[in-house]
C-alpha cells in the first residue's frame, strides 16, 4: 500500500498531467506546429514556456514534486493551464500538504456539532437546513432537514452520508433529478477535501469504500475535477411531495472549521414553497425531535 507520501506525488501528478491533457495549443494561444502531435493536449515543454519555468523544473512538479514551490511558480502554473478558481485552490492545497510545516497537519473534518449549532438549526423553522463536515457526513439537521432528506436518512448508519448515499443507494437516482451532476459535484468536492486533507483516515477509508463498490465513482474520481459548491439550485424529487426546486447557499462557520451550514428555500407563492408548507405539515407528527447525531 503506498504511503501518504506517494500518494500526495500520485495526486499532484495526475492532476497536472490530466489539466495539460485538456488544452490544446490554440486554447493557450501557441501555434500548432506540424500536424500529427503525439500527446493529447499541451507538451511538457509548451506548459513550462507558459509558466515561466525550466522545462526540468516543470518536470519534477509533474512528476509530482510541488515541495518548495513558491506562491509566484504555482500562480504560473495555474495561468499556464487555466486553472479557475476551484483548481487553483487544490493546486496550492496539494502544495502544501508537500511541504514540510514542522509536523502540523490539517485536523480531519469533525465528526460532530457543537450545542450552540444545533440551536441556530432549531431556529431555522420554515426552512431545510442542516450542517455537514467535508466528508459529507449529515452531522445534525433541523426538523424540516429531516422531512427532506427522509430518503437519506433512512439508512440508520450514522453519521447518514450523502456520499454514500448518492453512490450506493439506488434511491438516490429517484431522489436527485439531475442526479449526474449531483455524482459530479460530490466525487469533486471530495477531490478537493483529499488534496487539502490527505491524512484524514476517515476520508481514506470512504473514498476506498467508494471505489471499490460504485464504478460511477471510480469514473468520476480518476477525472481529478475539483469545483466550488457554495450555491445553486437542488433539484429533487421528494416521495411525499413531488418535485422540488430549491436555492441553496453553503455557509462555514468561522468560529467551527470544517463544518457547512446549508440552507435550502424556495420564493414564496412558487409551487415549490408550497410544497415545503406541505412537507413540513406531513412531518410535523411523525419526526423524532432531533436526529441525526
Amino acid at each position: 500500500m503506498p504511503n501518504h507520501r506517494d500518494a500526495g506525488r500520485a495526486q499532484v501528478r495526475e492532476f497536472l498531467v490530466s489539466r495539460r491533457a485538456r488544452l490544446t495549443p490554440e486554447q493557450a494561444g501557441l501555434p500548432a506546429y506540424g500536424g500529427n502531435r503525439r500527446v493529447k493536449g499541451l507538451r511538457r515543454e509548451e506548459v513550462a514556456l507558459l509558466a515561466g519555468v525550466s522545462i526540468d523544473y516543470y518536470v519534477r512538479m509533474e512528476r509530482g514534486n510541488l515541495s518548495g514551490a513558491s506562491d509566484t511558480v504555482l500562480d504560473g502554473l495555474a495561468r499556464a493551464l487555466q486553472l479557475d478558481d476551484a483548481e487553483r485552490t487544490h493546486l496550492f492545497a496539494l502544495a502544501r500538504s508537500a511541504t514540510p510545516t514542522s509536523g502540523r497537519q490539517r485536523k480531519p473534518a469533525p465528526s460532530t456539532v457543537p450545542a450552540s449549532v444545533q440551536l441556530v438549526l432549531d431556529a431555522i423553522t420554515d426552512a431545510p437546513a442542516w450542517v455537514r463536515n467535508a466528508r459529507h457526513d449529515m452531522l445534525a439537521t433541523n426538523r424540516m432537514a429531516r422531512a427532506l432528506y427522509a430518503p437519506l436518512l433512512a439508512d440508520l448508519r450514522r453519521p447518514a452520508n450523502n456520499a454514500r448515499f448518492v453512490y450506493l443507494d439506488p434511491a438516490s437516482q429517484d431522489f436527485f433529478q439531475n442526479w449526474e451532476r449531483t455524482a459530479d459535484d460530490i466525487a469533486a468536492m471530495l477531490r478537493s477535501e483529499a488534496g487539502r486533507n490527505p491524512h484524514d483516515k476517515k476520508l481514506i477509508e470512504l473514498i476506498g469504500e467508494l471505489s471499490t463498490r460504485s464504478e460511477h465513482f471510480r469514473n468520476r474520481w480518476a477525472a481529478h475535477d475539483v469545483r466550488f459548491h457554495r450555491t445553486g439550485i437542488k433539484y429533487l424529487r421528494h416521495p411525499a411531495v413531488g418535485n422540488l426546486d430549491l436555492t441553496f447557499e453553503a455557509m462555514e462557520f468561522p468560529a467551527h472549521p470544517g463544518l457547512t451550514l446549508l440552507v435550502y428555500t424556495a420564493a414564496a407563492g412558487t409551487p415549490t414553497a408550497d410544497s415545503l408548507r406541505l412537507l413540513a405539515s406531513l412531518d410535523a407528527t411523525t419526526q423524532p425531535a432531533r436526529e441525526p447525531g
